[in-house]
């Protein structure tokens, strides 16, 4: 820094200009009346005063500069969101190719129902991952009374994401304390059959219904191929 610009004291995270300083951001300002116009973005970081010798337009500008920044401010939340949106996104897909690529590796059913139940939690961020069927449908899998994919997932849908799971002991057995929020997810059986694969979390809210299902329906897709894979 040059011997004639004066330092700031730094207090509690702000920049403080003292008398030097603000003498000398007064003289520049003076010599460069046009600076703040060329540069409007900086107004953003301003706090204009509400009036000037009690004029209505200091008023005016005041509002002016306040929905400006308050735009700004949406703008950037909003672009921060979508973001954040896109690299969770990313990290889902990411995580279900691992998954993927983990249950090819199996020879037979028996084989990718171990690297399901067992492997996927962890390759999929989530907790408790189980393979369930109504009747013989899956031999290997967690038990269903007959009807129960009808009733909890009607018409016909192929994923059910819930905030709040509930039933988990039906679902996960031992791990069912471990759930609080589960994406469920049909099992398109090549030979038909009512099974399921569930994802259970432990943090509430982690599956929500406005999430997208596709990553969802791809995994069980994948799954009903591995589980029925013949010895």
């Amino acid at each position: 820094m040059s011997a004639d610009r004066p330092r700031s004291r730094r207090r509690a995270g702000t920049v403080e200009p003292d008398a030097d300083e603000a003498a000398f951001v007064d003289a520049f300002l003076r010599a460069h009346p046009d600076f703040l116009a060329d540069r409007p973005a900086l107004y953003r970081a301003l706090t204009p005063p509400r009036r000037v010798h009690g004029e209505r337009l200091a008023d005016h500008m005041a509002a002016m500069l306040e929905a400006e920044r308050e735009r700004g401010m949406v703008l950037r939340d909003r672009t921060e969101a979508l973001l954040a949106a896109g690299r969770a996104n990313a990290a889902i897909q990411a995580r279900a190719q691992r998954a993927v690529l983990a249950v090819m590796a199996a020879r037979t059913g028996a084989e990718a129902f171990d690297i399901i139940v067992q492997d996927w939690p962890a390759l999929l961020g989530v907790d408790v991952v189980s393979v369930c069927a109504e009747g013989r449908a899956l031999p290997l899998a967690r038990p269903l009374p007959r009807g129960y994919l009808a009733r909890t997932l009607p018409s016909g849908a192929a994923v059910l994401l819930r905030a709040e799971a509930f039933d988990t002991e039906t679902l996960y057995g031992e791990g069912a304390a471990l759930v609080a929020s589960d994406a469920l997810a049909r099992l398109p059986l090549p030979k038909g059959g009512e099974a399921l694969l569930a994802c259970g979390a432990r943090e509430p809210g982690h599956f929500e219904p406005g999430q997208g299902t596709d990553v969802a329906a791809f995994l069980a897709a994948v799954a009903a191929i591995a589980l029925t894979r013949a010895p």
